[in-house]
């Protein structure tokens, strides 16, 4: 059994920030600004605040710009040359690049929720068991991100996840395994997609 204090090392934290921003006119999303920095540096730093003691992260829009521009000092960046085919590439690419890390299970996150802050991912990353868990944060009942994936389910999840669907059909697949964690008093699952939307980052 593991502890709480250990869940850090067994678990990597894996952000998905490889989006153009094409309705945000073409603004690649990781490099959005909040509270002074690139939205990818936030993600990071909540990540590593709810817990997470490795970072990867997926680029794929502007990624020399974003290698450039952000602090990404300590997180393993992993490039996905698919980006264009959704969201569900950066994923395999993801958990491609955790094989052989020592990873028990790969926490996910998305670069354009900033209202999903550490106690969110903290939950999730205290739900975690081993390599067979599946835990996904909720809002009012309904599944949202970060999602916490033990490494028994990497291969079914990499042959399943295409477009913009990510790992939807995987877990809905596996909804009776699903452990549903509560996080709308800590959280908002708010997504940064169009311009209207840019309110809620603080510049």
């Amino acid at each position: 059994m593991t502890g709480n204090g250990g869940n850090g090392d067994e678990v990597a934290g894996l952000l998905l920030a490889a989006g153009a921003g094409r309705r945000l006119g073409g603004r690649p999303k990781a490099l959005l600004r909040h509270r002074g920095r690139p939205l990818v540096e936030h993600a990071v730093a909540v990540l590593r605040a709810g817990g997470c003691g490795r970072v990867h992260v997926v680029l794929g829009a502007a990624a020399a710009d974003v290698r450039e521009r952000a602090d990404l000092s300590g997180c393993v960046v992993v490039d996905n040359p698919d980006w264009e085919r959704g969201m569900g590439s950066s994923l395999r690419a993801g958990l491609g690049s955790l094989a052989g890390t020592g990873a028990r299970a790969a926490l996910v996150s998305l670069v354009d929720q900033p209202g999903i802050g550490p106690g969110a991912v903290a939950r999730v990353l205290a739900a975690y068991r081993d390599e067979a868990s599946l835990v996904s944060a909720a809002y009012e009942g309904v599944r949202g991100h970060p999602v916490l994936f033990g490494a028994a389910h990497w291969a079914g999840i990499t042959e399943t996840a295409t477009g913009d669907r990510g790992a939807r059909a995987y877990l809905a697949a596996h909804e009776d395994t699903v452990a549903l964690v509560e996080c709308g008093d800590v959280a908002r699952a708010y997504d940064i997609d169009t311009v209207a939307d840019l309110i809620h980052l603080d510049e």
